[in-house]
């Protein structure tokens, strides 16, 4: 028989999610702009890391469930990474160049509109794949 879980086992999915969620919506940039993370600075995938860790320290989770969120995470991952693969070729089978072309445009000024509101400064568009 398995015992209950505490409320920190219960609660660490949720706090995990918390955590990494901001680094989640960032990384889902426009068709033709994702970040892949084969892309990422070495830098930012070390912090990433580190904050995994950190909220798995908090939450008290054991080495092997870890390893069990981690593959779960990398399957979800590559599942998302298919998806997106398979959205981009839709889109790019329903619109022209051009209108690939207007769309992509008007997702960065809309993007960058949103970085200004939110006082994340003027920054470079995210570079086009």
């Amino acid at each position: 028989m398995t015992s209950p879980l505490t409320l920190r086992q219960r609660l660490a999915p949720a706090l995990l999610a918390a955590v990494l969620l901001p680094l989640a919506f960032s990384a889902q940039a426009a068709p033709g702009q994702g970040a892949q993370a084969g892309d990422m600075p070495d830098a930012l995938k070390e912090r990433m890391e580190e904050r995994r860790q950190a909220v798995y320290d908090k939450a008290g989770i054991d080495q092997a469930t870890r390893e069990e969120l981690n593959t779960a995470q990398k399957e979800h991952y590559q599942a998302m990474q298919e998806l997106r693969q398979d959205y981009r070729q839709r889109m790019q089978e329903i619109l022209t160049e051009e209108q690939q072309q207007s769309l992509n445009e008007a997702m960065r000024e809309v993007q960058r509109e949103q970085m200004q509101q939110r006082g994340q400064g003027q920054g470079e568009p995210m570079p086009q794949q």
